[in-house]
């Protein structure tokens, strides 16, 4: 057999399904982009995109893995045929491309936890440590060692690295979100927060922006499309629940958000009006690359709270956390095509390891660099999504329902209704998203230079580099494809 490592209980499978979904967007870009949209009203289509989106591509990626047993690229090859190599090999590059500076993301989340641990971030400006640390070397050093520990996870395997470190930190995840959730919603004034967070504004739903934005933040929170869990999948048991596992990933998801949500909205409102800032603006302030609330704010908020230092520690080690459950299963995800293309284990996450150290060191030297990947490559997802869905479609979305979805073992079936949504409703989000953001791009990122391939934040740069990725796939795809599957091939 090719594989012969499977996770070792449901538990352990949903756990890992959890590692790879929540993530750092979780706790600091869902609730900016939730005060951004009208608190309540923008967790109505959240939710409703979670069961129109996220979760009937977990399912696929789910049955794909499970199926074929093969990675991203020996997946698509296996599942569709030989010329459709390039699709699977396009999937896992858009990951590998989020993991080279995603270990730059956790990396500045352990410097925070092990500065505001010593009592570094109380009596410095937050704005100017910031600066200073983003401008110096220390970024690429806590890449270095982000790269280094999730890779000894990789490195002890399935069951003893994947599994066992995923059965340690989704509880502390979690332990740690319903903690400072109770704490902050003790705090005065901390009402008017939740009630921003949970009451909708309904004049706000006829917005298009409130459902686009929370389509684009289910797409990207969920991990749906990235390849992920068609990875995880890999491992599963022969009989395991696709549709059951699929819901508790998403719902999962949802949930760590919504904990994000109760530690910050109350935490704002509580705290800002005392520094002479609006809550709401506080927690719309994206910032450099996307960290403001994160980086710059909760440590201000709370630095003259009692026992505020407590409080801050307790969340940098929640984002830690986070960020290593999910690079871990981009760390999989590469290194099982690695293996896939016939490498051991241990052989196979030496080359990612040295690509991820080495790919990762222009974001952790440029915060501009840095603001390109994530732009280029966050919406490089919906496109992944939609080969997802190209594939359920061309292997026939009943039938893959009916024979790999509901499969023996099931504790729940997919309907019909999985069938209306994947074969129409998705295709429909798709070229809504990928319009709307496009047309963002030319009208308000960069409007001058919106066709320019070198710019940080155009439609141009993610053109050049998607079109750049494709057509090297394409030009390889035949040997992609004797690599993995044609070398087992019968």
């Amino acid at each position: 057999m090719r594989q012969t490592e499977v996770f070792s209980s449901r538990w352990a499978l949903i756990l890992a399904a959890l590692g790879m979904a929540v993530g750092t967007g979780n706790i600091w870009r869902f609730p900016r982009v939730a005060a951004q949209n009208g608190g309540g009203a923008f967790i109505i289509p959240w939710v409703i995109f979670l069961f129109l989106w996220s979760i009937p591509l977990l399912m696929i990626e789910f049955s794909i893995g499970k199926e074929t047993r093969y990675g991203t690229v020996g997946a698509f090859a296996k599942f569709l045929g030989k010329k459709y190599t390039w699709m699977g090999a396009f999937v896992g590059f858009c990951t590998m491309a989020i993991m080279f500076y995603y270990s730059v993301v956790m990396g500045w989340c352990l410097k925070y936890f092990l500065a505001a641990s010593t009592g570094g971030l109380n009596t410095v400006d937050t704005s100017m440590f910031w600066d200073s640390f983003t401008t110096g070397y220390q970024p690429v050093v806590f890449h270095f060692f982000s790269v280094v520990l999730g890779s000894f996870v990789i490195y002890r395997g399935v069951v003893s690295g994947i599994e066992k470190a995923n059965k340690i930190l989704i509880p502390l995840l979690f332990f740690l979100l319903v903690f400072a959730a109770g704490r902050a919603l003790t705090l005065p004034g901390a009402l008017q927060g939740l009630n921003y967070f949970f009451e909708p504004n309904l004049a706000l739903l006829l917005d298009h922006k409130t459902w686009l934005e929370a389509l684009s933040q289910s797409a990207w929170s969920t991990g749906a499309g990235w390849g992920l869990i068609l990875t995880y999948a890999v491992y599963m048991k022969q009989k395991e629940d696709v549709v059951l596992n699929s819901f508790v990933a998403g719902l999962g998801n949802n949930s760590a958000s919504l904990l994000a949500g109760l530690v910050l909205f109350p935490a704002v409102f509580a705290l800002a009006p005392a520094l002479g800032q609006e809550p709401v603006a506080v927690l719309s302030d994206s910032g450099p690359a996307s960290t403001g609330m994160a980086f710059v704010w909760i440590p201000l908020l709370f630095k003259n709270m009692p026992f505020g230092q407590f409080f801050v520690v307790i969340f940098f080690l929640a984002l830690t956390t986070a960020a290593l459950s999910s690079l871990i299963a981009m760390l999989e995800l590469s290194t099982r095509i690695f293996m896939d293309a016939g490498l051991d284990r241990h052989r196979a996450l030496i080359f990612v390891a040295c690509f991820s150290l080495l790919l990762g060191l222009p974001s952790a030297l440029s915060l501009k660099f840095f603001g390109n990947q994530d732009w280029v490559w966050g919406l490089g997802l919906i496109i992944s999504g939609m080969f997802f869905t190209f594939a359920a479609i061309k292997y026939g979305v009943d039938r893959m329902r009916t024979t790999l979805i509901n499969a023996e073992g099931n504790d729940l079936a997919a309907g019909k209704w999985f069938n209306v949504i994947v074969s129409f409703i998705i295709p429909i989000e798709f070229v809504v998203l990928i319009s709307w953001w496009s047309w963002q791009a030319v009208t308000s990122y960069d409007p001058e230079g919106w066709w320019d391939p070198f710019r940080t934040f155009s439609l141009g740069t993610c053109i050049f580099q998607w079109l750049l990725a494709i057509v090297v796939f394409r030009l390889t795809n035949n040997w992609l494809y004797a690599r993995t599957v044609g070398s087992t091939a019968e």
